[in-house]
């Protein structure tokens, strides 16, 4: 398949990487010379220096003989006018990324396939977490049946040191299954032998009737947020805070922009807005961050919301979530007392992998410390799974295959579990077993 995306900034970058991985012909096209040349040296793709909104080098990436159209640079009137040439091109399917709501309406009327708001998509997610209790996902696959659940592993956790094998010994019900264990970075396909250390992002599939008891499991509380602080005022905190109000949570937003604030106050009349310096203890126990269920650090810098997060979790926030841009130290940073983390960049380009891989393969998610991925596929009539066990199909140990839906019914597989026609497999794979986990569909 063949790709032209627009944009060599933080998701563009990530797709483009990830399709090129995969062996799709990927074309990007970014104005900023100094961002192309670190595309071209960082992604094995073929990379154009120029407008991405100019006909012309739209022509020199191939967009006419394209499959699809990702547009994704930083700029909303660059994606919509790339859109309309794909339009006049005929390219098969397109995407978009938008936040200006009157543009979107424009680049809808041109029948771009998917408009996408990272902010909002992140915003959405914060949403999700706020709602869950002390976790740092929350995965819904199978209609919901299935979950994926992450969290870190407390050091004075009861399991820390000791094998999933013997752990499962231990417990009488385990409807639930650990798939992935997340280490400085690193990500471990989790088998038997696998121990828990502390500081470990893990990563749990549970049948939705079976998730409370994953919860006690990891020693975690369930229970929704009745309470939030946002550290910041941009755009990604103003859309959460408005969520977080209208799904009825108390939300405080702190920042320190005297301008900014008014305008959050006068538009968030369910916020309590306070222009203050939100990394300031004393002005996070003059808001009660002790008895604050959620903190979320969500200015526009890294280092800013690392602060912000940890001086709430020493002052006693129950759970704090911190915005990264730079994913790479999401991996270093994991156990530390960051309990969750955002990237818009992974909450857009989900949904763009979702949209991309539809088909038989119905929902696709990334992980921001972690190259893996989630897929739940369908396995069709010519799949080389049917009628073989999951040990019979002696997968690679980069992927594991942690839930399964057949019908109405959801359950979390055994290794005697038989594979049959229309079943929904979600599964974890790293990179190099994509391809391996796409075949399984037939």
């Amino acid at each position: 398949m063949r790709i032209v995306i627009v944009g060599a900034g933080a998701v563009g970058s990530f797709l483009a990487e990830k399709f090129s991985y995969e062996g799709q012909d990927v074309v990007v096209i970014e104005s900023d010379p100094v961002r192309a040349a670190e595309a071209q040296s960082e992604i094995d793709c073929l990379v154009i220096n120029g407008n991405g909104a100019s006909a012309e080098t739209l022509k020199s990436a191939g967009l006419a003989d394209s499959d699809l159209l990702i547009a994704v640079s930083s700029s909303d009137a660059v994606n919509v006018l790339a859109c309309a040439a794909g339009t006049t091109l005929n390219i098969p399917r397109k995407v978009a990324r938008v936040e200006d709501p009157q543009l979107k309406a424009e680049v809808e009327a041109l029948g771009v396939d998917l408009v996408i708001d990272p902010d909002e998509a992140a915003a959405r997610e914060l949403l999700s977490l706020a709602s869950s209790g002390d976790i740092s996902e929350m995965i819904e696959f199978a209609d919901g049946e299935i979950v994926l659940i992450g969290a870190y592993v407390s050091p004075t956790a009861s399991f820390v040191g000791r094998t999933l094998a013997d752990l499962r010994e231990t417990v009488v019900s385990w409807d639930w299954l650990v798939v992935a264990v997340v280490r400085h970075g690193k990500t471990i396909i989790a088998r038997g032998a696998t121990t828990l250390e502390p500081g470990d992002h893990v990563l749990m599939m549970a049948r939705k009737e079976a998730t409370q008891n994953a919860y006690e499991w990891l020693g975690l509380s369930s229970k929704p947020a009745e309470k939030a602080i946002i550290l910041g005022g941009t755009r990604l905190a103003r859309l959460t805070a408005k969520l977080l109000a209208d799904h009825g949570i108390h939300t405080t937003l702190i920042d320190s922009d005297m301008g900014r604030c008014r305008v959050i106050a006068e538009k968030l009349r369910n916020v309590v807005t306070v222009c203050a310096e939100p990394k300031d203890p004393k002005i996070l126990r003059a808001e009660g961050v002790e008895a604050t269920d959620v903190v979320m650090a969500l200015s526009g810098w890294d280092s800013e919301n690392v602060v912000g997060a940890l001086v709430a979790k020493a002052l006693g926030a129950h759970e704090v979530i911190a915005r990264f841009s730079n994913t790479d130290l999401v991996g270093l940073l994991s156990g530390i007392g960051i309990d969750a983390t955002v990237s818009s960049r992974l909450s857009a380009a989900n949904e763009i992998l979702r949209f991309v891989r539809r088909g038989v393969i119905h929902s696709v998610v990334t992980f921001t410390d972690s190259d893996a991925e989630a897929i739940e596929l369908e396995v069709g009539p010519k799949s080389p799974a049917i009628g073989k066990t999951l040990a019979d199909l002696r997968l690679p140990h980069s992927l594991i295959i942690g839930g399964v839906q057949r019908g109405s019914k959801a359950f979390v597989p055994r290794g005697n579990t038989t594979i049959e026609v229309g079943d929904h497999l979600i599964m974890i794979a790293l990179p190099e077993a994509i391809a391996t986990a796409e075949k399984l569909s037939g």
